[in-house]
């Protein structure tokens, strides 16, 4: 088996993202690449030295990608070559790295935003960004079993971080999402009289449970309006609303809000993490919701929240 063919199947085998997936095997290829095709079992320390070195000083690449060049690398010799790097203490020219303070709503924006929208899925899924400070694809991989009623929580499987998280569901979302589960059942009813009725389900769940994906609680919370054929497999079943589709309503309701802010998907997460912040939820806390594997990483928001206060915001232009 080719060594790009063995990557593919060691990241299907660890569930890995299909964002993971591409980062990944683009920067495996690089790195062979940039060694003249040589055999990544014939290389070592010296050559990935070399390699995000060359990153940093030539391609001018940000900490970030060279970060994920080098977790690639780990991944082709930790996991598929069974090589340990562990003790090779790698040390290559670090890329600079920048803070950057991401673009953060207040909560009148957020409002203001929402309120753009006609009381329609998009709307619903904003609702849930904001509320849960999710990621987009945590959102819209969200099954109808992923709702807790009974408990008010929303579960998250197999996030980013590979670890399960419960969040507490807002209050004002549980009839909405109860009205869409029940527009949902009935869809799906129609769907496997007509035939259809299956949703793609992980390779692993499939196996195991092989009539799982007719059942009502595997179907999509957010589903697209058709069914559609799947282009991995050529089923013809009810997909979940793509990111596209979602970004393009989302967009429409930035304009016709005239904030005047650079606003994704991602905004509305900064920003559900930064009011926790402000309203005195502690840091680990808030690292556990929002599905963060480093304390550094949720660490950014103090910053914001430091850079947002009022005693921060002050020329000496106004004392003259």
């Amino acid at each position: 088996m080719k060594l790009l063919d063995q990557v593919n199947v060691k990241i299907k085998f660890l569930r890995y993202s299909d964002e993971t997936a591409k980062v990944y095997r683009y920067w495996i290829k690089q790195y062979i690449l940039f060694n003249q095709k040589r055999h990544p079992a014939e290389m070592g320390k010296i050559e990935i030295e070399q390699f995000l070195t060359y990153l940093a000083t030539h391609r001018k690449v940000s900490a970030t990608t060279q970060n994920q060049a080098f977790n690639a690398i780990l991944f082709l010799y930790h996991k598929v070559l069974d090589i340990s790097l562990e003790n090779e203490n790698i040390n290559a020219l670090r890329a600079k790295q920048r803070i950057h303070l991401p673009t953060v709503l207040s909560p009148r924006e957020v409002k203001h935003l929402l309120d753009q929208f006609n009381d329609n899925i998009y709307k619903l899924i904003t609702q849930t960004i904001y509320g849960c400070g999710l990621r987009i694809s945590e959102v819209m991989n969200l099954r109808i079993k992923d709702l807790d009623f009974d408990y008010n929580r929303i579960i998250i499987w197999d996030s980013k971080s590979i670890s399960d998280r419960s969040l507490p569901m807002p209050q004002q979302l549980i009839k909405p999402y109860q009205d869409l589960i029940n527009k949902n059942k009935q869809i799906h009813e129609a769907d496997l009289s007509q035939g259809y009725g299956s949703v793609e389900l992980p390779n692993a769940l499939k196996r195991k449970y092989p009539n799982a994906d007719r059942e009502f609680k595997w179907q999509y919370l957010f589903q697209m309006n058709k069914v559609s054929k799947d282009p991995k497999s050529g089923v013809i079943r009810r997909h979940h609303v793509l990111k596209s589709t979602y970004s393009r309503n989302l967009n429409k309701a930035v304009k016709k809000s005239g904030i005047h802010k650079k606003i994704t998907a991602h905004t509305l997460r900064h920003s559900y993490a930064t009011h926790l912040l402000q309203a005195g939820i502690d840091i680990r806390t808030i690292q556990d919701l929002m599905g963060h594997k480093s304390l550094e990483t949720t660490m950014i928001y103090t910053h914001v929240v430091k850079e947002l206060s009022e005693k921060n915001r002050f020329s000496p232009l106004d004392y003259l």
